[in-house]
This record gives structure tokens, C-alpha cells and sequence, in this order.
């Protein structure tokens, strides 16, 4: 990687945000910093899409981040959401099953849904189309980088011509995946481990009815590992464990295919668009910040495939981190504010990641012994019905929850810290029900029962901020108060249509709750609380004092 030295100042192109990498997590992050006025450029090696179905899953917090980017039904619409997932032996017996169409975080979503990756690349970038700021640089690649106090100067070069130009960005976010050229730019290492059997993953198009396992299933043979699923917009994926001398050339051999995907599917009917050997790896960036440079997704992380959540932690890296630089940027927060990226985002990813191996140690017993003992040991404890119920329900999950970082005391206590839930409301002036974050807006949120005096009276922190007000379930549209004269204040009052909203701040005793962009709490606010949550949020923020005292606006 070339150093950089920046030409003459009318050459360079400026930006605020240099986006290195258009796969899902780097458009993701465009869109997010689009939608919040942020000029960006995108920059892309591949001059066509990608084409292939890598990535396959995604679970209800990944859905409710591409609501917050304004593309959930593009996206949502092209996903399906299985039912069903099953764990079996080699001779097909169920020894534990997790029932999805049963379980419910509270987020508005599905707890997984299973989509097409060239589709969902697709969608993310025509939403790039929204936002004149936002450009996308395709056949481009990163060649040099060099940053300073009040910058990053990024060196390009077109893949084709070989042509190079100079950048100019306020920040550096390196999406450009396991082999991360952002990441070796800036010299940091990875730690962890890479595991050493090889899979082949199959990937096809198949009619319903050639279909022969229709719900989504590992198959934990000792002698060959697979998962098996159906996935979106008719098509099947599978993936299969190499045993012990088989080459990559042999695997992807179309008799060896139509013989490994027999028991799956008709394999005369099941029409083949990618098949790839691949080791799968545990490896973590030591540090996901040099300067104002930082690494999201597969740049900085790459887990086991086995909970479905490598993608998904990188969208949570961009949700994250795009409103952060969006206020840094608009001198509505200090830079600090930076730094609770990876105090936030590191410890629930290693986590995710650890949870994610241990279910592999489930799922790749590999001798007769070991897998009979874990079927047994498995059927005997789901008789239990706790212990039923945490397997059935998906509850070995990590929960989205920060341990440390931009909260009210710096660190988690109860439910600050935690995702605020997402039930159904109803809203004057739109038509049935909706989803909570579509009142909430893109900024800070105060929340709270419509009894309560207005917060914004009297807390002040020098940003903007929602107040929503919850009526309780059943109280008529018609009788919510008209508040187009209250001049100087965001207010918008919502019917909580299941008694969610309500039923959660009487159960932690607030009558108020402060959510963050990304709607993580902040604060509960106590009666009498009010002006000591406004000074919290100042401080976490790092707003300048001349801002702190500063009217709503």
C-alpha cells in the first residue's frame, strides 16, 4: 500500500465520508450516512455487482436497521422468514428443534429471514440513487492512504485504465471485507483462528415441488456435516463438510453436486448457480480505529457461519457508527463520541462469536461416540420445559445490548444499554397500524406517557429531539391533542395499540425513556428527572457549552 501525498488542492475530490467497499455492510452504511445529509463517496472494486449468493441470513435487528436506512420494504418483501429450524442426526431423528414462527424478540421483525444477496445488493445500492451527496465509484480501488489531523487522503486507481486520483475525506470506514485493503493500509492485525476443515457451499434455483427438505435443518452427521434450507425467491441452499482427502476439484464436480444434494432436492430439477469450497474463521481486528480511519464488518470480524450472523454484525457496525460520524460531522458532538464504537460494538460481536462456535461444537461431533452422547444429552435435557423453551426459542442468542459506552453513567444498568423495543402503534393522519421507529424519526427520541408535562420545557441538551407521547390502547385518534401551534418543539403522539409501550415503562418505573438513534436506551427518566438526563446526554456527547444552553429548535 502506497503513502500518499496530497497533489494540489484543486485536484482532489473532498468528502466527508469515504466508504471503502459497496458489498452489503459498506452500501448499508452509505445509505445511513445518505439519509443523514452526509457527503459521501462509495468505493467499489468490482465494476458489475457481485452476482453471487454469499451471504444468505439475517434476523429481526438487521431488519429493523434497513428500516432506519428507509429500504425495509424492498427488502423485506424479497426475504422469507422459515418457520422452522431443525437439529438432526445422521439417521434424520430430531434431537432439537427451534421454533421460530414462535418466537418473538420484540423488535418488529421475524427472528430470521433468509434472502438473495445479488438481489439484496441490488436494492442497497439503487437506494445510493435517493441522495445527491452520495456517489459510487465502481472499478475503483484503494491504492494509498495517508491521514492527518483534519483528514484522510485516499489514493485511487481505475481498475481498467490504471488511472489514479486523489481524495480527500474527513473519515475513512473500511467495508471491504476478510481481505480488507483499508485494514492493511492502516497496518492492524487480526487475532483468532482459523479452522481447518474445508466446506462446499451450494447454492441453486428449484421449483417447490423438487423441493424434498422443506424446512431449514442441519443435518449433524458425524461423517458429514451439512445445512440444508430453502431461501428466497425460490432458491436452495446447502453446504457440506469435506471429509478427510476430498479435493476442491472433486467436490464441485456436477455428478459429486447431484449426488450430495440428492437427499435435499430433486438434483435433475435443482438448477446450480454457485458452488465453493471455503474454511470459515474466528478472527477479530486487535484494535477497529487508526485515526480517522475504522473498520466495519468482515473487515474487522469474521466468525463461524453457524448462527447466521456474520452479516449481521456488520450492519449492526454500521447502524452504530453512521449517526455518530453524523453528528461529529454537523459539530453537534465531540469526536470522543467515536471512541464508543468499539467499546460498544467489540464485546457483543466477540460474544456473538463465541456463542456462535459453541454451537458448532453441537453441530460437528465427529465420531460415532461424541454424536450419540450430545442426541441423548439433548433430548433428555428439552424434557425439561425451561430448558425446552430456551432451545425452541432462539434465547442462546445474545440479546443487542452494550456493555459500555454512550449511555447515561457510561455503562449498562437494567435496561439502559439494551434495544428498545418496536411494537405496533397508531399515529394521526396514516392509515392502520405501524411500526414505533417509523414516529421516531432519525435523531434522539424522548418518550413517554401523555400525562407527563412536555420534557422539552425544560430539558435542553442543544440538539434536536422528539418528544413522542403514548396514549394507551384504545384511546380514539380523535381525542389525541392538536399540537400544530406548539411552535419550537418536535411532538408527535402515538396510540400504543397493544399496551407494549406502556406495560415496559411501568415496568421499570420511569415515566420517561431517552432512546439514541439507533434505538438503544440512554436513560429511564424517574419523576423529577428530567434536567439531569438532559446534562447526561450533554456530557456523553461532548456538546460545546455554548450549545448546551442553547434554545430547541
Amino acid at each position: 500500500m502506497e503513502s500518499v501525498q496530497p497533489p494540489d488542492s484543486q485536484a482532489v475530490q473532498e468528502v466527508e465520508v469515504a466508504v471503502i467497499g459497496c458489498g452489503p455492510v459498506g452500501a448499508l452504511t452509505a445509505n445511513l450516512l445518505g439519509a443523514r445529509g452526509v457527503t459521501t463517496l462509495v468505493v467499489e472494486r468490482s465494476a458489475t455487482p457481485h452476482g453471487q449468493p454469499r451471504a444468505f441470513s439475517c434476523d429481526d435487528e438487521a431488519l429493523r436497521i434497513y428500516q432506519q436506512a428507509g429500504l425495509l420494504d424492498e427488502i423485506r418483501d424479497a426475504t422469507i422468514a422459515p418457520p422452522l429450524v431443525e437439529y438432526v442426526n445422521r439417521a434424520g431423528r430430531v434431537f432439537a428443534r427451534m421454533k421460530l414462527s414462535e418466537t418473538d424478540f420484540g423488535y418488529g421483525h421475524a427472528p430470521l429471514r433468509f434472502f438473495d444477496q445479488p438481489r439484496l445488493e441490488h436494492t442497497l445500492r439503487t437506494g445510493l440513487d435517493r441522495f445527491p451527496h452520495v456517489q459510487l465509484a465502481l472499478g475503483t480501488e484503494l491504492v494509498g492512504l495517508t491521514q492527518d489531523d483534519d483528514g484522510v487522503t485516499v489514493l485511487l486507481s481505475d481498475v481498467a485504465t490504471g488511472q489514479r486520483r486523489a481524495v480527500r475525506a474527513r473519515y475513512v470506514l473500511g467495508c471491504d471485507g476478510a481481505r480488507s485493503a483499508t485494514r492493511a493500509a492502516v497496518r492492524i492485525p487480526l487475532s483468532g483462528a482459523s479452522y481447518a476443515e474445508p466446506w462446499l457451499a451450494v447454492s441453486g434455483d428449484v421449483p417447490p415441488d423438487a423441493v424434498r427438505v422443506p424446512d431449514t435443518t442441519f443435518v449433524c452427521d458425524w461423517q458429514r456435516p451439512a445445512f440444508v434450507s430453502p431461501g428466497a425467491a425460490g432458491s436452495y441452499r446447502m453446504e457440506f463438510m469435506l471429509r478427510p482427502g476430498e479435493t476442491e476439484a472433486e467436490m464441485q464436480r456436477p455428478e459429486t453436486i447431484a449426488a450430495l444434494v440428492s437427499p435435499y432436492v430433486d438434483p435433475d430439477r435443482f438448477t446450480v448457480t454457485r458452488a465453493v469450497v471455503y474454511t470459515f474463521h474466528h478472527l477479530v481486528a486487535q484494535r477497529w480505529r487508526e485515526g480517522r480511519v475504522f473498520l466495519l464488518g468482515d473487515a474487522a470480524h469474521q466468525m463461524p457461519p453457524f448462527m447466521g450472523q456474520g452479516l449481521c454484525s456488520g450492519l449492526r457496525d454500521a447502524a452504530n457508527l453512521s449517526w455518530k460520524l453524523s453528528l461529529v460531522l454537523s459539530g453537534a458532538a465531540g469526536t470522543e463520541v467515536l471512541d464508543t464504537y468499539e467499546t460498544e460494538r467489540r464485546p457483543h460481536t466477540v460474544e456473538m462469536a463465541r456463542t456462535s462456535v459453541r454451537l458448532g461444537h453441537v453441530f460437528l461431533a465427529r465420531n460415532r461416540v461424541a454424536a450419540g452422547l450430545r442426541d441423548a444429552a439433548l433430548r433428555a435435557v428439552q424434557t425439561i420445559p425451561r430448558v425446552r423453551r430456551f432451545v425452541e426459542r432462539f434465547e442462546f442468542k445474545p440479546v443487542p445490548a452494550y456493555r459500555r459506552g454512550l449511555m447515561a453513567g457510561g455503562r449498562r444498568a437494567g435496561v439502559v444499554g439494551t434495544m428498545f423495543p418496536q411494537p405496533r402503534v397508531l399515529v394521526p393522519g396514516a392509515p392502520g397500524e405501524r411500526l414505533l421507529d417509523e414516529a421516531l424519526g432519525d435523531g434522539f427520541v424522548v418518550l413517554g406517557r401523555a400525562g407527563v408535562d412536555n420534557p422539552l420545557e425544560v430539558w435542553r441538551p442543544g440538539l434536536p429531539v422528539r418528544f413522542v407521547a403514548v396514549h394507551p390502547s384504545g384511546t380514539p385518534l380523535a381525542d389525541l391533542p392538536d399540537v400544530s401551534g406548539d411552535s419550537g418543539y418536535d411532538r408527535v403522539d402515538v396510540v400504543d395499540a397493544d399496551g407494549v409501550l406502556g406495560a415496559w415503562l411501568r415496568r421499570h418505573g420511569a415515566d420517561l425513556v431517552v432512546l439514541r438513534p439507533d434505538r438503544f436506551v440512554f436513560a429511564l427518566v424517574r419523576p423529577g428527572g428530567v434536567e439531569q438526563a438532559g446534562r447526561d446526554l450533554s456530557a456523553a456527547l461532548g456538546v460545546p457549552r455554548r450549545l448546551a444552553g442553547s434554545t430547541w429548535t
